[in-house]
C-alpha cells in the first residue's frame, strides 16, 4: 500500500470513530424517571436508585441514560411529563413519586415498561389488579407510608394524651387524599379525639396552615404522606417548632430538621429497590412476571432534644422501640 493511500485510509479511520461512538450513544437505553417532587429534595432517594441500577449492572452515562422529568409537587403536570417520555420512546419509566405518578404513567402508555415506587396500596387506586401477577406493563414496590398516617395518630395520641383536638395535614390535590382523611378520621373516633383536616398543595400555604391551628386551638398535628410534603420536611419542622406544635410525618429528614416524631417506610430502600427492578427490565425480564413488592421495614425516629425543648416526657416504652432516638 503507497504512503498516500495510507494515510488516506487512516484519515477515514478517524473520522468514523465519533461517528461510532455517537451511535453507541444513541443506542444507549434511557430510563425515563417521573417523580411528584423536585431534584434538589430528592437526592437521596435518586442515589438509592442509582445503587439499585448499579447492582444490576447499569451505570448512568456508561450504558444506560436518565431522562427526569420533575412535576415539583404540581400533580397537575405528572400526565404532560409523562406523555412527553412516551414520545420520547424510553426504555422503561421509573414512576416514582406516589400513586399519582403511577396513574399518570398508566395513562400514557400500555406497552413501555412501567416501574412504580408507590405510598398507597397501587389495588386500592387502580393502578394494578394483583400484587402477585401485575398488570402487562407496570410493576413496582409499595411502601408502608399512606397507610401508616392513623398509626402516626396513635403514637402522637400516646405522648400528647391530654390534646382532645387535634389536625391532619393533607395535600386536596393527592389522589389519596380523601382515602387518608377517611382512615384517620375514623382513628381519631376510635381514640376519642376532634379532628381537623387543613390543607396545602403551595408554600406560601404552610404558614396559613399553623396559623389556623393556633386558632383552632389545636394540640398536635399528623402530616399525611405526600411529596410535597417531603419536599418541605425542614420548613415544616421549623413552623411546628415555632409555633411550639408536636407534630409527626413520615420521613427520617423531618425528625432531623427538629419535628418531634417521624413514622413511616424506608423510601431510600423502596427507590433501591426500584432501581434493580429498572434493571431487570433492562436486561429483557417484563413487569407482568416481576411481583409488586411490599416494603416492611417502618422506621420510628423520635427527637427527644425537640421534645424536651417542647416541654413533653416521651414514655419510655416508646423510647424503647424507636429505631433512632435523637438527643
Amino acid at each position: 500500500m503507497k504512503r498516500r493511500e495510507f494515510i488516506t485510509l487512516l484519515g477515514g479511520t478517524a473520522v468514523m470513530w465519533p461517528l461510532a461512538t455517537r451511535a453507541q450513544q444513541i443506542a444507549m437505553p434511557v430510563v425515563g424517571f417521573l417523580n411528584s417532587g423536585s431534584r434538589e429534595l430528592f437526592v437521596g432517594r435518586v442515589a438509592a436508585f442509582h445503587q439499585g441500577l448499579n447492582d444490576t449492572g447499569f451505570v448512568e452515562g456508561r450504558n444506560v441514560a436518565i431522562e427526569y422529568q420533575w412535576a415539583e409537587g404540581q400533580y397537575d403536570r405528572l400526565p404532560g411529563l409523562a406523555s412527553h417520555l412516551v414520545r420520547r420512546r424510553v426504555a422503561v419509566i421509573a414512576a416514582t413519586g406516589g400513586i399519582p405518578s403511577a396513574l399518570a404513567a398508566k395513562a400514557a402508555t400500555s406497552t413501555i415498561p412501567i416501574v412504580f415506587v408507590s405510598g398507597s396500596d397501587p389495588i386500592k387506586f387502580g393502578v394494578v389488579t394483583s400484587l402477585s401477577r401485575p398488570d402487562s406493563n407496570l410493576t413496582g414496590l409499595t411502601v408502608f407510608t399512606a397507610e401508616l398516617v392513623p398509626k402516626r395518630l396513635e403514637l402522637l395520641h400516646e405522648v400528647i394524651d391530654k390534646a382532645g383536638t387535634v389536625a391532619l395535614l393533607v395535600n386536596p390535590t393527592n389522589a389519596v387524599s380523601e382515602s387518608v382523611q377517611k382512615d384517620v378520621q375514623e382513628a381519631a373516633r376510635t381514640l376519642g379525639l376532634r379532628l381537623n383536616v387543613v390543607h396545602a398543595n403551595a408554600e406560601p400555604d404552610l404558614d396559613k396552615v399553623f396559623a389556623t391551628l393556633n386558632q383552632l386551638r389545636v394540640g398536635a398535628l399528623v402530616i399525611a404522606t405526600d411529596a410535597f410534603f417531603d419536599g418541605q420536611s425542614e420548613r415544616l419542622a421549623a413552623l411546628a417548632m415555632q409555633h411550639a406544635m408536636p407534630t409527626i410525618y413520615q420521613t427520617r429528614e423531618f425528625a432531623l430538621a427538629g419535628g418531634l416524631m417521624s413514622y413511616g417506610g424506608s423510601l431510600t430502600d423502596a427507590y433501591r429497590k426500584a432501581g434493580v427492578y429498572i434493571g431487570r427490565v433492562l436486561k429483557g425480564e417484563k413487569p407482568a412476571d416481576l411481583p409488586v413488592m411490599q416494603s416492611t421495614k417502618v422506621e420510628l425516629i423520635i427527637n427527644l432534644r425537640t421534645a424536651k425543648t417542647l416541654g413533653i416526657e416521651i414514655p419510655a416504652s416508646l423510647l424503647a422501640t424507636a429505631d433512632e432516638v435523637i438527643e
